[in-house]
C-alpha cells in the first residue's frame, strides 16, 4: 500500500495562518497553549487534571449511556464510556456537522485521526486512558450546508423546510433520497452495504442526530469511537455558570475582539466575529440569537423577551434552552469533557486561535490544537498512469493552467521557456541604462519603454508557441488533465468534494482499514495513499 507525503504549504490549499502554525512561527505562540507533540501531552494532562470537575465525568458517562440505549455498541466503545468515570481518563475530540450520509470524505479523516491519536497516547502514557470523541454539531442550524452529498458527480439533496437545531429535525423525506441512492449505487456487495446503512440510519430513526449517531457508530464504532450529542439538559446544566457569565458580563465579546486585533496586526484574516452575547435561545424548532436591548433580553426575529431576573430563572429551570454559538461552543466542549486536544480542519483551527484569552478569563484549560489529517486516495490503475505520464505528486496540486503549461514544457521536443532570453535582454538593457545615465538622462524613459516593449514581445511569442504546442500535444495533455480531474474533482481537493460512498463502492472495507493503518495524526503532512 504505497504512500507519500507532501508539506501542507506546498499544496497551496492551506492558509498562511495554518502553515505558520505548523511551522511553529513564534509570533503565533500567544494564540495557543501547547503545540501537538507526544511529549507536550504530559503537561497538558497535568494542567487539565487540576481544573476539570470530576463530577462532570459521571454526568457525561450517564448521558452517553442514555444516548447509546438503542444502539448495538462495540465492547471497546462500551469500555471507553465506562472509563470516562475514572480520573485517569481523558478525551481527544473532533467535531463535525450532521451532513447527510457523512457529507465530504474528510469526515472519516477527522475521526480516524482522533482514534489513532488516542492509540499513540496510550503507548506513550500507559497509566492513562484516552477516549476518542466525535462531537456531533447537533445544535447547528445551517441546514443548507448539510442537506446533500456528492456521488458519481451528482448532488444528492434532501429537500425540506427546516428551522431550529438540525439534530432535532425529523427524517421525513429521506425515503426519496434513498430511492435515488439505490439507482446510483448499482450492483455488488459494497453497494448493498451502503444501501443498508443509509436505510437503517435515516429510515429507521426519527431525527437527524439519532440517524447520524447510528451511521458513525456503524462505520467506526468497532474502533472504540464515542459519539456525543451535547444537546442535553444534564450537560447544559454543567455549563450553566458559564452561560450566566455570558449573559451578564459578555466576557467573550471583549476577549475575542482583543485577540482579533492581534491576528489582524499579524496580517491574518479573521475567521469569525463575536457578538455581545454569543448564545442562541433554543426551543422546539426555534434557534435564534439573544440580544440585550434596553435592559431586556430579546430573542431575535420573535416577540419573546425576558427581564434579567426572568432570564436567569429560565436558565436555572431550562439550561437546555441556551445554545452556544461558534464562539462559545469550544468552551462548552472543554467544560463538559476531560479533553486534551481538539482535531479540526484549517477553518476550525482558525477560529480556535481566536479563543485562548476567553478560556483564560474563565480559567478553563485551552486544549492542544491539531490540524486533521488530509488524504488523497488513488487506486493502483491511477498510480500506474501517473507514473507513465511522469506526473509527480507536487504536479497534482497545481492549478489547472499551471499544470497544463508545465506538462507541455515537459513533453515538448522544443524549449518553450524564454526565461534565458528574457534575462539576456534585461542584461543588455542594463548596459543601455548605464549609458543613458552617463550621457543624457532624458533617454532613460525611452530606454525603459523599449525594454518593456521587447519583454512583452518575448512574452507574447512564448504564449503563442505554448498554445501551438498544446494543440500538437493535445492527446497526452488530455490524458493528464483527465487524471488530475479524477483526483481533484472540480479542481478541488478530493476530500472536500467526494462522499465516502464513492470510494467504498470501489474499495469496500479496505477503505477504512487502509486509513486506520496509514493515518499518522502528528505527522502534519498531506498524505497520498494508493489502495
Amino acid at each position: 500500500m504505497p504512500t507519500n507525503k507532501i508539506p501542507f504549504r506546498q499544496t497551496n490549499y492551506f492558509t498562511d495562518l495554518i502553515c505558520d502554525y505548523i511551522d511553529q512561527k513564534k509570533e503565533l505562540k500567544v494564540l495557543y497553549n501547547r503545540f501537538p507533540t507526544l511529549e507536550n501531552f504530559e503537561d497538558q494532562l497535568k494542567e487539565k487534571a487540576k481544573n476539570f470537575d470530576d463530577i462532570n465525568r459521571i454526568v457525561l458517562a450517564n448521558v452517553l449511556k442514555e444516548q447509546y440505549t438503542e444502539l448495538d455498541i462495540s465492547a471497546l466503545t462500551k469500555k471507553n464510556i465506562e472509563a470516562l468515570k475514572k480520573p485517569n481518563t481523558y478525551t481527544i475530540t473532533t467535531g463535525h456537522q450532521l451532513n447527510l450520509f457523512t457529507g465530504p470524505l474528510y469526515f472519516l479523516y477527522k475521526i480516524i485521526s482522533t482514534i489513532n491519536l488516542t492509540a499513540s497516547l496510550k503507548k506513550k502514557y500507559p497509566d492513562y486512558n484516552f477516549v476518542p470523541i466525535y462531537w456531533m454539531a447537533s445544535e447547528d442550524h445551517d441546514f443548507d450546508e448539510i442537506n446533500y452529498f456528492n456521488l458519481n458527480g451528482k448532488k444528492l439533496q434532501w429537500n425540506k423546510e427546516a428551522s431550529g437545531a438540525v439534530g432535532r429535525l425529523d427524517t421525513i423525506g429521506l425515503n426519496q433520497v434513498f430511492k435515488v441512492i439505490q439507482n446510483e449505487l448499482g450492483p455488488g456487495d459494497n453497494a448493498k452495504n451502503l444501501e443498508q446503512w443509509f436505510k437503517d440510519a435515516y429510515l429507521q430513526h426519527n431525527n437527524l442526530a439519532d440517524a447520524t449517531r447510528f451511521l458513525a457508530n456503524q462505520l467506526l464504532g468497532f474502533l472504540g469511537l464515542v459519539i456525543l450529542d451535547a444537546d442535553h439538559p444534564k450537560l447544559k446544566e454543567c455549563f450553566s455558570p458559564f452561560i450566566k457569565t455570558e449573559l451578564l458580563e459578555q466576557t467573550s465579546f471583549a476577549k475575542v475582539n482583543e485577540t482579533n486585533d492581534i491576528l489582524e496586526s499579524m496580517g491574518y484574516n479573521i475567521q469569525v466575529n463575536p457578538r455581545e452575547i454569543n448564545l442562541f435561545y433554543l426551543k422546539d424548532s426555534l434557534r435564534e440569537r439573544i440580544e440585550l436591548k434596553n435592559e431586556r433580553y430579546h430573542i431575535v426575529d420573535t416577540d419573546i423577551s425576558f427581564s434579567k431576573e426572568e432570564f436567569l430563572k429560565e436558565l436555572a429551570s431550562h439550561p437546555e434552552r441556551f445554545s452556544p454559538n461558534v464562539i462559545l461552543r469550544p468552551l462548552y466542549q472543554e467544560v463538559i469533557l476531560p479533553n486534551l486536544c481538539y482535531i479540526g480542519g484549517g477553518g476550525e483551527l482558525a477560529y480556535w486561535f481566536q479563543l485562548k484569552s476567553t478560556f483564560s478569563a474563565h480559567e478553563v484549560t485551552f486544549p492542544i490544537l491539531l490540524l486533521r489529517n488530509s488524504v488523497l486516495i488513488r487506486n493502483q490503475k491511477q498510480q500506474k498512469k501517473l507514473e507513465k505520464l511522469n506526473i509527480t505528486d507536487a504536479d497534482l496540486f497545481l492549478k489547472r493552467d499551471t499544470f497544463i503549461n508545465k506538462k507541455v514544457r515537459q513533453i515538448s521536443n522544443i524549449d518553450i521557456d524564454f526565461s534565458p532570453q528574457k534575462e539576456h535582454l534585461k542584461t543588455q538593457f542594463k548596459d543601455l541604462f548605464d549609458l543613458a545615465e552617463k550621457t543624457d538622462k532624458s533617454f532613460l524613459g525611452a530606454v525603459k519603454a523599449q525594454e518593456v516593449k521587447q519583454l512583452n514581445g518575448l512574452e507574447h511569442l512564448e504564449k503563442r508557441l505554448l498554445k501551438a504546442q498544446k494543440r500538437k500535444l493535445a492527446d497526452e495533455i488530455q490524458r493528464s488533465t483527465d487524471l488530475q480531474e479524477q483526483l481533484f474533482p472540480n479542481q478541488s481537493l478530493q476530500e472536500r468534494t467526494l462522499n465516502f460512498s464513492q470510494l467504498y463502492l470501489e474499495f469496500g472495507d479496505e477503505l477504512i482499514n487502509a486509513l486506520v493503518k496509514e493515518i499518522k495524526p502528528l505527522d502534519l503532512e498531506f498524505l497520498l495513499l494508493t489502495i
